[in-house]
């Protein structure tokens, strides 16, 4: 084996383990032909409508992608869009969500772009996402009555992105002072010193473009895409819950999944769907059925969308299986160059 795989076994064992103890809990006391008779009334118009706002909800966010590099370079939106539909089948197939590293890897190769920079962007789209994700948290919980672990989850998550955010604008200041208007185009340091360098140049020259601010905007409606895409499953299924019960079932989705994952998120995805379901006192059959079919729905036309994606990048099942294998070696051999 490997040693890049060998190193990431342990957190491919525990990525499975929580799948089948998720599934175990989930399925505990299921009543199958109640859930066949919810899913046999099922309304297909707003699942159609559903898997519209999902898939949309993943071409804003090549939309973003896009603004975030412009500093970099003329970056394509058909090419950022075929990257993240690539690897979001990635993350279907594989376990611990590869998808973000091969996307990353693929708009690389056909823009230009360093992969360091690139992989720089993608960690400015997960602050944002932090950032947004804590904030919907504490507006809903001036609406919705949580239980009181989400309340003390709300105020941890608060603290670590106030925390966060204080670190990356210290750092966006510090440059500022030091390389002023006139960043280096290269790093010629090696090693650590050097990639931390480079990284921060790269975070310095997305924070301080004018493209951030359209790329901002741009990030509130990936989540209100996702949150109508499952509010319409949810109407589909016949769960008659607000437009608030989306919003607070999705945030727990979303930090749900950031856990170590089985390919798909299989068993995680169905353990805080229900979650967060119980939260409006939703049957458990009701909710672990609804699980089960939203998850299929939401996720087999991505399945069809990012192989063809996958193709059009040049890539086959077998040499995205390798080039997954191996990414981690690869980022460092890149990230180490002058």
């Amino acid at each position: 084996m490997e040693p890049e795989r060998r190193s990431r076994l342990p957190l491919i064992v525990l990525g499975y383990a929580l799948s089948i103890v998720f599934l175990a809990w989930v399925l505990r006391d299921f009543h199958v032909v109640k859930a066949l008779r919810e899913i046999a009334n099922v309304d297909w118009k707003w699942v159609i409508l559903a898997i519209l706002l999902d898939v949309m909800s993943y071409g804003v966010q090549a939309l973003r992608w896009k603004l975030l590099l412009t500093p970099f370079g003329r970056v394509r939106l058909t090419r950022s869009i075929r990257a993240v539909f690539a690897g979001l089948f990635a993350n279907i197939v594989f376990p611990l969500r590869p998808g973000e590293f091969l996307r990353s890897y693929l708009l690389s190769n056909s823009e230009k772009i360093t992969l360091g920079r690139i992989l720089g962007s993608v960690g400015v789209e997960r602050l944002v996402d932090l950032v947004i994700a804590t904030a919907s948290l504490g507006v809903v919980s001036l609406f919705v009555e949580l239980p009181n672990r989400f309340n003390r989850l709300a105020d941890i998550l608060g603290v670590v992105t106030l925390v966060v955010i204080s670190i990356v604008v210290s750092l966006i200041f510090y440059l500022e002072m030091k390389i002023g208007d006139n960043p280096p185009e290269t790093v010629s340091r090696r090693g650590f010193r050097g990639r931390a360098m480079e990284a921060l140049v790269a975070l310095h020259a997305m924070g301080t473009a004018p493209s951030f601010y359209p790329a901002l905007l741009t990030s509130v409606f990936m989540p209100l895409c996702q949150i109508g895409a499952l509010w319409s499953m949810m109407r589909a299924y016949g769960l008659d819950l607000p437009f608030l019960a989306a919003v607070v079932v999705v945030l727990i989705i979303n930090l749900g999944i950031s856990l170590p994952n089985a390919p798909a998120n299989v068993g995680s995805y169905q353990f805080f769907c229900v979650l967060g379901l119980s939260v409006f006192q939703v049957d458990k059959t009701s909710a672990t059925g609804f699980s089960f079919f939203a998850f299929v729905m939401l996720t087999l036309p991505f399945l069809v969308l990012g192989f063809i994606a996958l193709i059009r990048s040049g890539l086959s099942l077998r040499s995205m299986r390798e080039k997954v294998g191996g990414m981690p070696g690869e980022i460092a051999r890149s990230s180490g160059r002058p």
